[in-house]
């Protein structure tokens, strides 16, 4: 069966033929005697095909695929053109030799080349790497370092750039960073206790953190000069007035022996240096705290910073804890001890790093064992949630803690727990609850922002029908007068209609008024009629409320004034 061998190279495919593989022998150890060896290895192996890369992005993307085990569209249209064609319905007379197994199995189940990878073709590849060069005229071996470096640099860059870890490394740094600070703060604080006691003893049994004792140390400096008038700084520093005089009295029967102000000075800066130490060490917490949160929110809510933080430490990764099983996480940290159990054939430990979650100290001894399973599978679950959701929330982590809750109930006083899936679907309906919210919130705001528009869109519009109308205005002289009339009119007509009820009601009471109401609209309409129809019409009107009067009363004055014209 003949053998053909793939090899992908910085600058292109190349598909080379192993046909005197006799000639070298069929051995590994034949093999790599004749590889060194380029007239021995040339008899063996020649070039069949060769493809290069378009670009060095064509490069990467080539580079990505065979290292995640696919086959490309281009790696497959080269094969098939390249290699032998089968006859219909017959197996193949050859098969591929390839470094990557993943790789050959990809390309055996889409075309179905029979693939092959062991030993002796990876043998067969090294010789070929060694030597790539030399089978390809045209290509210089300057050229190929190269392509080697450049694709090199552009494949590490883009797997920093898209590793999924790489936000975890940070909070992996900061919680060892904080391990170490916290045993470095402690055994600095022993040192400046213990070289500051021999110049004033007395004030390690007075203040017991070591934290208040540096700053102390910083300010006494001497015992000696400590006077009644320090009492309202000491209390500042320590917060406690009645320790402050306390201080004060100590210092003035101390026993402890005088140092030369060289040793004072030193021990100062010193008593700075650790707290410049602990004041770094709070910063440092709080930047973890905010990392945890932003990583690892369900995790963080449900089991705390800290301890959140030192799972994801001791497993490497937040997707490799997330891969654990909850059997796992439970005794992560505690390998030493389970190991040694199994070969004392002993009793397994029951928690690691997870003993210092406060619920496992609530519970009592008997229950330990059970709350560390219970908490561990818990975690397991909201690591999974925070790795693979794509919106980071901390609903799910306040329901699991309420589940722990619940388990610590049922433990000590026998209050049945909800179910699991209850809890669960409570989650999921308050999440949605959320989103929806957050939608509405976002379409209020977007509806404002387009009636906002409108209304400016509106206030231009009218704004430039005024600039157009306002030289015809002046031509006319009489229509704005008209426009400020009809708003008049509009405005008379609501009043007018209560008024005409009152009239009729009371009878001559509002008369005149209404008399002068009419007499100013005639006049007004007499004057300005816009066109000779409207003045038709006006006065028409005018005539007609002449011959038919709307009350009673004034078709009386009517016939008395037609009386009196009749008698002159």
């Amino acid at each position: 069966m003949a053998l053909y061998l793939l090899f992908e190279s910085a600058s292109g495919y190349g598909l080379f033929h192993a046909y005197g593989i006799d000639e070298i022998g069929q051995s590994v150890d034949a093999v790599r005697s004749s590889v060194l060896d380029l007239d021995r290895f040339g008899k063996a192996v020649k070039l069949a095909a060769f493809t290069p890369f378009s670009s060095a992005v064509d490069a990467l993307n080539q580079c990505n695929a065979i290292s995640e085990g696919i086959m490309t569209d281009e790696l497959r249209s080269f094969l098939e053109l390249n290699l032998p064609k089968p006859k219909e319905g017959k197996k193949a007379k050859y098969s591929l030799g390839i470094v990557e197994p993943k790789v050959g199995s990809h390309i055996s189940e889409v075309t179905g080349i029979p693939c092959q990878s062991n030993e002796f073709v990876q043998e067969l590849l090294r010789g070929v790497r060694l030597h790539f060069d030399r089978f390809i005229s045209e290509l210089k071996k300057s050229d190929l370092e190269k392509a080697q470096l450049g694709l090199g640099h552009s494949y590490s860059r883009a797997k920093v750039k898209f590793n999924v870890n790489r936000v975890d490394n940070m909070v992996i740094q900061a919680i060892f960073l904080l391990d170490t600070l916290d045993k470095d703060i402690n055994s600095f604080s022993m040192r400046v206790r213990e070289w500051f006691s021999w110049h004033f003893p007395e004030l390690v049994k007075i203040v017991n953190d070591n934290y208040i004792y540096a700053k102390l140390a910083k300010f006494i400096v001497n015992k000696s000069d400590l006077t009644e008038k320090d009492i309202p700084a000491l209390a500042d520093l320590i917060g406690d007035e009645d320790k402050a005089k306390e201080v004060v009295e100590a210092a003035k029967a101390s026993m402890g022996q005088d140092l030369s102000p060289v040793d004072l000075i030193n021990v100062q800066q010193f008593a700075q240096r650790v707290m410049n130490l602990a004041e770094y060490r709070k910063n440092l917490y709080e930047y973890l705290v905010t990392k945890m949160n932003d990583i690892a929110p369900n995790l963080t809510s449900l089991i705390g910073e800290v301890v959140g933080a030192r799972l994801i430490s001791h497993a490497g990764s937040l997707s490799n804890l997330a891969k654990c099983p909850a059997s796992t996480l439970q005794i992560l940290g505690a390998e030493k001890a389970l190991f040694r159990a199994l070969k004392t054939h002993g009793n397994t430990p029951k928690y690691g790093l997870i003993f210092h979650s406060s619920f496992i100290g609530r519970a009592s001894t008997k229950n330990k064992g059970r709350m560390a399973r219970y908490l561990a599978n818990k975690c397991s679950i909201a690591s999974r949630i925070d790795c693979y959701s794509e919106s980071a929330t901390t609903i799910f982590g306040q329901k699991l803690r309420e589940q722990v809750e619940e388990r610590l109930d049922f433990y000590d006083k026998g209050v049945a727990p909800r179910k699991n899936l209850d809890v669960m679907k409570a989650a999921i309906d308050s999440m949605a609850n959320d989103a929806s919210n957050d939608v509405d919130d976002g379409e209020k705001v977007e509806a404002s922002a387009k009636k906002s528009k409108k209304k400016k869109s509106k206030a231009e519009a009218d704004g430039d029908a005024m600039d157009l109308d306002k030289p015809s205005n002046v031509a006319d002289g009489e229509a704005e007068p008209g426009t400020e009339k009809k708003k008049k009119k509009h405005k008379l007509k609501e009043p007018q209609e209560p008024e005409n009820g009152n009239a009729h009601a009371n009878g001559d009471v509002e008369e005149t008024p209404k008399k002068k109401k009419k007499k100013n609209r005639e006049v007004s309409e007499e004057a300005e009629p816009k066109t000779a129809t409207e003045g038709k019409k006006k006065k028409n009107r005018a005539v007609s409320e002449e011959a038919e009067p709307k009350t009673a009363t004034e078709g009386k004055k009517k016939k008395k004034k037609s009386k009196a014209e009749e008698d002159e």
